[in-house]
């Protein structure tokens, strides 16, 4: 893994020659394709030409393809073989996407990308020893299926499971028999007794289900820190959802000056970034790792021929949302993240939300990156510790104007409810200026309407409607009310 700081090192002193290199790889692999052929690739000189020629798409678009490959047909969107893919189920939706995963994209992208985050975190602590102990790992929980002779499809934890060289399994915990159960109840219970009794040294997972993990392995062994478990243990490797309103609990489950936290940006459609310095605000976009990025701003987005910058064009800050071309096929693909450069030497962006999760009710344009600050910063007020949370608009009426309405729920909350939802507001009000000027003197928005949601409610409405599992998350914003609806009467 040291091997690749001086891979990693070039690309941070060279990122637009490195993507352009990269851009260059991926037009000349994929101009026999079908795809390739029909946008004319074997003449595309430079990126404006690639721009002026080929749309920019999402998974409805490239569907026909991806169908087509689904039942055995190659050479559609990418030349070599595809025979796996990565079942995704949008976080509100119930069809599932199938991401083709191409050889290249799981050796160059996903693998390269996990051990690059090893490699950067073993330079930042020299000393560690992450690697004398076992990774845990909360992958997905849809095995893995047969679609034809040739084809399988599972979430993107099982595929690379499978794939995964012998050494990489062996540095893991629990075995194969465990990580792919469908039943997630039974698979936590089955992880928590098998892998106590292992020597963790780091843990990689989504907070949600890491922390029922935590919780059942103290209650069989009794022990009051997760470190009484796993006295090694230094790492914890996180992404999927803002680990803001999870930091407090994890530094109670592990009160070690020498646990580390690292920020992840993985997908189905490939490994896009992680923190190279773990004090440093943002993650350092992966750069020679088979994606040629462009970034949409946001005022583009919906637009018939929407503009989007490459990195040097890039401003600090602003909203973008995040276009793909990669090693698998995927061309000018609205991934739907929203993210911001916080550093540009070297490229380091966070995600700050998705394209359909904000609210934008009332032209106050908040997006999840400002409800997680504002949740953050009122449970640090408060003393409050949030395990999840969702909220939507209230529409105006003739007798009132509108609101936000959440629906929260505590792991601990040691004030009352409407000391909580005023910081929560007036953090709101600091960190989005359009959200400010709706509050004022509630012209626009009244004071935010906050329900309790008792303990694993969320749990059981994700369970109610089959999607209980690692793919499957909590919308944090909504901009309508359905989700909402279906989740009142599950509150208190």
């Amino acid at each position: 893994m040291r091997l690749r700081l001086s891979a990693i090192e070039n690309f941070m002193l060279n990122p637009i020659d490195t993507q352009q290199q990269v851009f260059n790889h991926l037009i000349g692999s994929a101009q026999f394709t079908e795809y390739g052929k029909k946008y004319g690739f074997e003449k595309i000189d430079s990126i404006a030409g690639f721009k002026q020629q080929v749309p920019i798409n999402d998974y409805d678009t490239l569907k026909p393809y991806i169908n087509r490959i689904l039942e055995g047909e190659q050479n559609l969107l990418w030349p070599s073989p595809i025979n796996w893919f990565a079942k995704s189920s949008g976080t509100t939706s119930d069809k599932s996407k199938f991401i083709p995963i191409s050889k290249e994209s799981l050796d160059d992208n996903h693998y390269k990308g996990g051990k690059d985050v090893l490699t950067m975190y073993l330079n930042q602590f020299p000393d560690s020893k992450v690697m004398s102990g076992k990774c845990l790992t909360i992958g997905g929980s849809h095995q893995i299926n047969q679609l034809n002779g040739d084809s399988f499809f599972g979430d993107l934890s099982a595929v690379m499971l499978q794939n995964m060289p012998l050494y990489a399994q062996i540095i893991r915990t629990p075995d194969l028999s465990i990580a792919l159960m469908d039943e997630w109840e039974e698979k936590i219970e089955k992880m928590a007794r098998v892998t106590m009794q292992e020597n963790v040294t780091y843990i990689a997972g989504v907070p949600t289900w890491t922390i029922v993990l935590i919780k059942r392995i103290l209650e069989i062994s009794g022990a009051k820190y997760i470190n009484e478990v796993w006295p090694d243990l230094e790492l914890y490797i996180h992404g999927g959802v803002s680990f803001k309103p999870y930091r407090k609990q994890f530094e109670a489950f592990i009160p070690s000056p020498d646990m580390h936290y690292l920020e992840t940006y993985n997908a189905s459609e490939g490994f896009f970034a992680a923190q190279d310095d773990i004090e440093a605000d943002g993650m350092l976009l992966f750069l020679n790792h088979g994606i040629y990025y462009e970034f949409m701003p946001m005022e583009e987005y919906g637009s018939d021929n929407p503009r989007t910058l490459s990195l040097k064009e890039v401003e600090l800050g602003k909203n973008y949302a995040l276009v793909l071309n990669t090693n698998c096929g995927l061309w000018r693909y609205l991934v739907g993240d929203t993210i911001q450069f916080t550093s540009r030497s070297p490229f380091r962006i966070k995600v700050s939300g998705r394209l359909k999760h904000f609210i934008n009710a009332f032209g106050e344009e908040v997006i999840v990156d400002n409800s997680d600050h504002a949740v953050a910063e009122a449970s640090r007020i408060t003393g409050a510790v949030v395990n999840d949370y969702t909220a939507a608009p209230v529409y105006m009426t003739g007798e009132s104007n509108g609101a936000h309405e959440w629906i929260i729920e505590f792991e601990h909350l040691p004030c009352p409810l409407d000391v909580f939802t005023a910081e929560m507001d007036k953090a709101l009000q600091k960190v989005n200026s359009d959200y400010e000027a709706k509050r004022h003197k509630n012209i626009a928005l009244r004071m935010p309407i906050v329900h309790r949601m008792p303990k694993d409610g969320f749990k059981k409405w994700l369970k109610d409607r089959g999607k209980l599992g690692g793919q499957h998350k909590v919308p944090r914003l909504s901009n309508d009310r359905t989700f909402l609806e279906q989740m009142l009467p599950y509150t208190e």
